[in-house]
């Protein structure tokens, strides 16, 4: 089937990144890092690791309706959310089946930041916690979000390179620039914030043109009904 032909490859990514397989939910991969072995380089397996899944899915895309195993519908996009912290992990479940698994705040705070994938149009978001893991990598800051079923905002990240990405001009320059734009939109100086929005170079490190559309209208609406003094940036999520 075609989950297989797509789950095959991502798991096999996964474990070659040092990752636990947790399970397979419909088409989706629940697994993390750091257990049952201490892994102290656990952070960057798992950017890296997420890393090579886009990279490879861009190559299933050229490669799999080529062939006649597996079905392939088009060009396939997924979404991947990670997530740091401490978690309870271990064989859980009832008397009668147990699972070896993890459960906690930070578990589902990586299931809601992977949620967001597709409301912000990028293929892998993180966590603030793994962000400063991270530094060294090209990250690109998101928002901040309450996100649904927590109070707690949290500031969310795209992972769009490894550190030799992070150091090129075009992505330094990119960073800056998007930088200017949210310290615009956080100080409610609107036209400016739309104004640089608009003079960002297409062609440059946009994660996705969905990402400038979201915030372009957003923008707008806030100078139509401006938020107040006491406004603190935060997006409220509606969907998981």
């Amino acid at each position: 089937s075609f989950l297989v032909g797509l789950l095959t490859p991502m798991t096999d990514i996964l474990l070659a990144g040092k990752a636990t397989v947790d399970k397979y939910v419909g088409d989706a991969i629940i697994a993390f890092w750091n257990a049952p072995l201490d892994d102290p380089e656990h952070a960057v397996n798992a950017a890296d690791t997420a890393l090579a899944m886009s990279a490879r899915l861009r190559e299933l895309n050229v490669e799999m309706p080529l062939q006649d195993k597996y079905p392939w519908p088009g060009e396939v996009r997924i979404g991947i959310g990670l997530n740091s912290g401490n978690v309870c992990v271990g064989n859980m479940g009832s008397e009668r089946r147990l699972n070896y698994s993890m459960i906690g705040d930070t578990v589902n705070l990586a299931a809601r930041i992977e949620g967001q994938t597709k409301y912000y149009g990028v293929e892998i978001a993180i966590g603030q916690d793994l962000a400063r893991r991270l530094e060294h990598y090209a990250l690109l800051p998101l928002d901040t979000v309450r996100v649904v079923g927590r109070e707690q905002a949290e500031r969310i990240y795209a992972l769009l390179g490894d550190p030799e990405v992070a150091q090129t001009p075009q992505f330094c320059t990119f960073a800056a620039d998007w930088a200017a734009v949210l310290d615009a939109y956080r100080a409610q100086d609107w036209g400016s914030a739309l104004a640089l929005l608009d003079a960002l170079d297409p062609a440059g490190a946009w994660p996705s043109a969905r990402l400038k559309s979201l915030y372009t209208d957003r923008i707008e609406r806030l100078r139509e009904d401006p938020p107040g003094a006491d406004w603190d940036g935060v997006f409220a999520a509606t969907s998981k």
